[in-house]
């Protein structure tokens, strides 16, 4: 089982991409915040987790800890599961068979607690 602990507050899916305008098309671009969340995402996680390409199918159990009651819960996942793909430490979020969530208030530490479970 592969435990981490990544500290900050995840941003709200409502504020993570913005339109923009491509010539005539419109697009989604990532926001600042998810920007920024993905950079120190990626800092914190334990260099033995980077590039360690999980194949295979995999559960995903995760503690959420927001700095308020006001965030959901199911926002978070897909950020988190993109996160980890993007760092290849899974080489592809669609292995994933079970995610187990919970959500709990740290007001002054807010952080995400997860566990990757090989099966």
């Amino acid at each position: 089982m592969i435990k981490a602990t990544i500290k900050g507050n995840i941003p709200s899916k409502s504020n993570c991409y913005k339109v923009i305008k491509l010539g005539n098309k419109c697009s989604l671009a990532k926001s600042k915040a998810l920007k920024d969340y993905e950079k120190s995402f990626f800092i914190q996680l334990p260099p033995a987790l980077r590039g360690l390409m999980i194949e295979g199918y995999f559960e995903f159990y995760i503690d959420v800890f927001y700095p308020s009651q006001r965030s959901d819960l199911d926002g978070c996942l897909k950020i988190i599961l993109d996160c980890l793909q993007a760092t290849k430490t899974i080489k592809n979020d669609n292995k994933c068979v079970k995610i187990v969530a919970q959500k709990a208030v740290d007001k002054d530490n807010p952080r995400i607690e997860f566990e990757i479970k090989q099966i």
